[in-house]
């Protein structure tokens, strides 16, 4: 049996609430518990801002020469600051459809998630949901297949 690379993770909560300090930051610890408890290493987590330019640039400082998953949690519905799929779209190199589409199977609500998740680099980022129920719902629905997307991203040994 071969050793698997650790699975390392990083948290990014989009939100101008939790930035001014007039909310509490309950969706990024969901996020981090959840990666903690499936075996990643959470090795970073931010808050930035919403809005299009500044997620682009957090996860632009994310990925920098970082090999693991970068999720994000906020930003994703219909509100007019809500541009995270936007700034994701401005880093990522190539989209992964399926696992945005079983994101949003997960509930009604899911579907009106607008969230994208790609490849930037050795990295996975996946957009989820502000709410901590709603973060939660849609990273487990594909928690199950992300260590061998991160495997086949590194050139690991794979089995399929």
């Amino acid at each position: 049996m071969t050793d698997q690379p650790a699975l390392l993770a990083k948290v990014l909560t989009v939100s101008d609430g939790v930035v001014a300090g007039t909310r509490v930051d309950a969706s990024g610890a969901a996020l981090a518990d959840l990666l903690r408890a499936h075996g990643f290493d959470v090795v970073d987590q931010q808050v930035v801002s919403d809005g299009a330019e500044p997620v682009a640039q957090a996860l632009r400082g994310l990925t920098d020469g970082f090999a693991g998953l970068v999720v994000s949690t906020g930003g994703t519905g219909f509100a007019q600051r809500d541009q995270t799929p936007e700034g994701t779209r401005l880093v990522i190199e190539r989209e992964a459809p399926g696992l945005a589409e079983a994101m949003r199977l997960v509930s009604p609500s899911g579907r009106l998630s607008r969230g994208i998740v790609g490849v930037r680099g050795l990295a996975v980022i996946c957009n989820t949901p502000g709410s901590p129920k709603g973060c939660v719902e849609q990273l487990t629905a594909i928690l199950d297949v992300l260590p061998h997307a991160l495997r086949l991203l590194a050139d690991s040994p794979t089995q399929h």
